[in-house]
């Protein structure tokens, strides 16, 4: 045995490998995922007082084996259907599956990223199901993520792996005429759950690194696997470039901070210039895609030392362009901020009229916010306060609906915070304008 201070991450790596195997092994999808989800329990206890296995992957491998088996062989109905699969070679009580650290297992982690993203799913059940199958979450660690209560969650789950077996899903690649749709929802999920993460659209936290963490743990996994596919290096960019930010999106009290006020020696060096390799290849190599653009805008972002240094124009082109490949309301949103920088806020407040009319638009926070703010720099203060306060009745997010609620204050004379009331230029609606998105979500690519 040895000792391994990163036992959780290493548990989080090693799950879809482990139900992989255990699914190829035995079928059962959803009491394959129960079992492993009980192996890994098991080692979290385990292990960290009696030292990791020197094959981990083994270890966990044989304990979600024995108890699959003997889940199978206390189910009646299951036995009679199963009991020459799983009598055949039931493993013996101390054995151990080798771990012959084979491809496959690697392998595995796209096929039940497809699996669990399966389009007969809802999008709630697809991220909570990528967290507990190929994250390696907990339902609890789930639920928490989400502010709902555990068993809420632990029924969404459950209906998951049902409507997945209901389905006749298989645990196979998808079929080459359905690849590239099926990997496109996979990075939806993935770009949905990173978004999640770093602005939280609920409840009284700005972000949960949590979850920003894991969809950046998990496209890593992808674009192991498909180092040369564009879009999953634009995606894995975008997320890089954006959390980049994190370490000074947030006064230490946990107030927003803007994007054009931000302290950019914070940012993290590392992430940004990995990031910008990452888009840059991606540019230059693969077929273009929405993502690398998002990408590219994050990129401008990080590129310029200072707010006034960033090259608007450039992201004006680039909102253009990301317009014409994936059109969506909030993509249009977006670009109204960038013809605030370029061509000023009365031409970005008739862009805004025009999604008034667009119900999967209209009312929402996001549209106020920026309107808001374009009121706020043509002069118009009475407007922008009540711009404000309506956007901050429709917050979901507290913080957010506190920044909101300051700057009303402050143009109406009643107070609110210096560095809320010290934005200049439309970059500070950046904060609250919801930024890029695809297939009409919200995005992060210009968020604080």
């Amino acid at each position: 045995m040895r000792t391994d201070a990163g036992t959780e991450r290493l548990l989080r790596d090693l799950a879809p490998q482990v139900l992989g195997a255990v699914v190829r092994r035995y079928g059962h999808f959803d009491a394959a995922e129960d079992a492993v989800q009980e192996a890994l329990l098991a080692a979290a206890t385990q292990w960290p007082a009696q030292g990791v296995p020197d094959r981990p992957r083994g270890w966990l491998i044989t304990v979600a084996s024995r108890r699959l088996t003997d889940q199978l062989r206390s189910d009646e109905a299951l036995r009679r259907r199963e009991a020459a699969a799983v009598m055949a070679e039931p493993p013996g009580p101390a054995a151990v599956v080798p771990d012959d650290g084979r491809a496959s297992g690697q392998d595995d982690t796209l096929t039940l990223l497809f699996l669990c993203c399966h389009p007969e799913l809802t999008p709630s059940s697809q991220l909570a199901l990528t967290l507990r199958a190929v994250g390696g979450l907990t339902t609890a660690e789930i639920a928490r993520a989400f502010l709902v209560p555990e068993s809420t969650m632990a029924q969404r789950i459950s209906r998951a792996k049902q409507r997945i077996a209901a389905a006749g899903a298989r645990f196979t690649a998808p079929p080459a005429g359905e690849w590239a749709g099926r990997l496109r929802v996979v990075l939806h999920v993935l770009y949905l759950v990173f978004n999640e993460g770093y602005a939280a659209t609920s409840g009284g936290e700005t972000s949960r690194p949590e979850l920003t963490a894991e969809a950046i743990r998990l496209t890593r996994a992808v674009h192991r696997l498909l180092p040369d596919d564009g879009e999953v290096a634009g995606l894995l960019a975008l997320m890089l470039l954006t959390e980049a930010r994190r370490p000074a999106r947030c006064e230490p009290g946990g107030a927003l901070v803007p994007l054009a006020e931000q302290d950019r020696t914070r940012w993290d060096r590392k992430q940004i210039d990995e990031g910008l390799a990452l888009v840059t290849g991606a540019l230059t190599t693969a077929p273009l895609g929405p993502y690398q653009v998002q990408a590219a805008i994050a990129a401008v972002h990080a590129e310029a030392a200072t707010a006034a240094e960033t090259d608007w124009p450039q992201i004006l082109a680039l909102y253009n362009l990301l317009e014409r490949i994936t059109p969506s309301p909030v993509v249009t949103l977006n670009r109204a901020v960038a013809v605030a920088m370029v061509h000023g806020p009365a031409a970005a407040l008739d862009l805004l009229a025009a999604l008034e009319a667009d119900d999967r638009m209209a009312g929402h926070h996001r549209l106020a916010a920026v309107r808001a703010h374009c009121h706020e720099l043509v002069g118009d203060r009475d407007a922008a306060a009540a711009a404000y306060r309506a956007a901050a009745r429709t917050a979901t997010s507290l913080p957010e609906r506190r920044y909101l609620e300051a700057r009303a204050a402050r143009l109406a004379g009643t107070g609110g915070p210096a560095r809320v009331a010290g934005t200049t230029g439309a970059a500070g609606a950046a904060g609250v304008a919801g930024t890029t998105g695809v297939a009409g979500t919200t995005g992060v690519a210009g968020s604080p």
